[in-house]
């Protein structure tokens, strides 16, 4: 398999060719211009072949061969060209400059094989630096010394490019030439022969205060590096010549690696606060989890004889269940309604908005995979669901226990969307919660400390932004604010400790999991802050012991039927 680049501007020839390569299965890039013909061998190292035609729309095929010919490094890239007419003197001028042949179209299966045969004999890469064996004889260098060095070598030059391009740029000539001699000496050492002759040509350039010539050093060194980089990994295949799903892979691997290396490479925090903030602004509604949204958009549309199977969707959903309360109130105020109370109630927001808002709302969800939510067990999209589904379920069961009944259906929403920081945080940067878990389970620290460390801020943090911005109702932003610190609550505080010990004891009884450390060393419940707050609804004799008992047994039961629902 060899990696080709057409440069034509027609686009039949570049079909044509395409369709040959793909049966011979190699791989192919075609660029229109000669400008981008250069900056896509620049930034491509590994092309084995450069087919170019004469007569282009922008640029000419000829001076682009020349300028090829007279780069240290890619006058030994094999070209060929390939012209739809050839008039002697054309023929004669581009065999002076020693391509691999002239032919004239239209394209041969057989032929165009037959050259990508030729270039791959001359390996024009490889003959850069050499041999390996060599090298380490004369230098006495075992070879993993030698890839050590070259990669070495690599760093360097990628380091040197920006304080090179400012030597050349205010003509200072000793930092130059002493960066070149150091470089010159670690190419002898390693066997780029071909770098170091580079050197001695921009130091010679340097020298003569031949300083236009020299504009295109940094990218010349910046070009030496990737060499370099595909002579120790000759399996790396440059982005150029990467199909869509390759591209797709290879940019997750990147993202994956931006978060999963950051601690240990010392570049945290990845992303600040300001940044963040920025990013939530610009989200026009709730990330939804695809399979989820999927549901959604099949039972909103439209022509629904019954809302109960959408309610019922959209009740066991934190981001439904936010996104519909933020569009009905969004709707409410629209109105100017005299009645300035928020709607707070799932069902009265499916009914303000109507079938065929819901509808709308159905083909617009900004929606993310679920995979994205898996990471090290027992983090998973499941796992997060049963959790947020747990903390809703205990948090109504609770208000029932306590008889108060009043804030009975506005915990369990409460409950359902305390933790929608992490969604948000999915949908911007897929990557990060899985980093940020394994880093807090490594550690030994509590989820938000680990959040802190990479993000500046924490999930929590992020969803009351959101939060506010959006306009969700203002008990629910209050349970956010004041989830890990109830006692501070000076709002909605028995709301608050409500869902707070609701959460705690799915936690405890690991109904679910929201990818926190777990609680080990749990504080007796009488002396929580949650209850100390909420002991002023209960009467003297209230047997906390069977509240605790019952509780425990409640969990059992939500997980229980929360594995079965979710698992079908």
């Amino acid at each position: 398999m060899s990696n080709i680049l057409l440069v034509d501007s027609d686009q039949v020839a570049q079909r044509a060719m395409k369709g040959i390569l793909e049966r011979g299965n190699h791989r192919f890039a075609t660029v229109d211009s000669v400008v981008e013909a250069w900056k896509f061998i620049r930034q491509n190292v590994k092309v084995d072949l450069v087919i170019v035609e004469l007569r282009l729309k922008e640029g000419d095929g000829l001076a682009f061969i020349q300028r090829l010919k007279n780069d240290c490094y890619l006058k030994s890239l094999p070209v060929l060209v390939y012209a739809a007419k050839g008039d002697r003197e054309s023929v004669k001028n581009v065999l002076a400059m020693r391509v691999q042949n002239f032919l004239l179209k239209p394209y041969r299966d057989e032929i165009v094989f037959a050259e990508i045969a030729k270039a791959e004999k001359g390996a024009w890469r490889q003959r850069q630096f050499e041999n390996e064996e060599a090298c380490c004889d004369r230098m006495g260098h075992s070879p993993e010394r030698l890839r050590a060095l070259l990669n070495k070598l690599r760093h360097v030059l990628e380091e040197i490019k920006t304080p090179f391009a400012e030597w050349i740029e205010s003509e200072a000539t000793p930092p130059l030439e002493n960066a070149l001699k150091k470089l010159a000496v670690m190419a002898n050492g390693t066997g780029a022969f071909e770098l170091k002759a580079c050197l001695e040509m921009i130091s010679e350039k340097a020298l003569a205060a031949e300083w236009s010539d020299l504009k295109e050093g940094p990218e010349l060194l910046g070009f030496s590096a990737e060499l370099i980089r595909h002579h120790l990994k000759p399996s790396l295949m440059p982005d150029g010549f990467l199909t869509n799903e390759e591209l797709s892979k290879e940019e997750e691997a990147q993202a994956r690696a931006l978060w999963a290396n950051a601690a240990k490479e010392n570049r945290c925090p990845v992303v600040g606060w300001s940044q963040l903030k920025r990013e939530i602004e610009k989200l026009t509604s709730c990330p939804v989890i695809d399979s989820i949204g999927a549901s959604f958009q099949m039972a909103a549309n439209g022509h629904s004889t019954s809302l109960s199977p959408l309610l019922d969707i959209i009740r066991k959903d934190p981001s439904l269940t936010a996104q519909i309360l933020i569009d009905s109130n969004r709707i409410k105020r629209s109105k100017g309604s005299e009645d300035s109370s928020e709607v707070e109630k799932t069902q009265t927001a499916v009914g303000l908005l109507g079938e065929l808002r819901l509808a709308a709302l159905g083909g617009s969800l900004s929606t993310m995979e679920e995979s994205l939510m898996a990471g090290s067990p027992p983090c998973s999209w499941p796992q997060f669901r049963m959790f947020q589904l747990g903390t809703a379920r205990l948090a109504q069961f609770t208000c029932n226990y306590l008889e108060m009944p009043d804030l009975e259906t506005t915990a369990y929403t409460a409950g359902l969307v305390h933790d929608l920081g992490k969604l948000l945080l999915v949908r911007l940067h897929p990557f990060a919660l899985q980093a940020i878990q394994d880093y807090a389970k490594q550690q030994e620290i509590r989820l938000a400390a680990a959040e802190k460390f990479f993000l500046e801020t924490t999930t929590r943090e992020m969803a009351i932004h959101f939060a506010e911005k959006q306009g969700l109702p203002k008990r629910f932003v209050n349970v956010m604010r004041w989830m890990d610190k109830p006692e501070d609550a000076t709002e909605d505080a028995e709301l608050v400790a409500v869902v707070s010990l609701a959460r705690d004891l799915c936690r405890h009884n690991k109904v679910g999991f929201n990818g926190d450390t777990p609680l080990d060393d749990a504080t007796p419940l009488a002396q929580t802050p949650e209850w100390n707050i909420l002991r002023g609804r209960v009467f003297l004799n209230f047997d906390l012991r069977k509240f605790e008992i019952q509780a425990r047994q409640e969990c059992l039961h939500i997980k229980r039927e929360l594995q079965g629902q979710l698992a079908k």
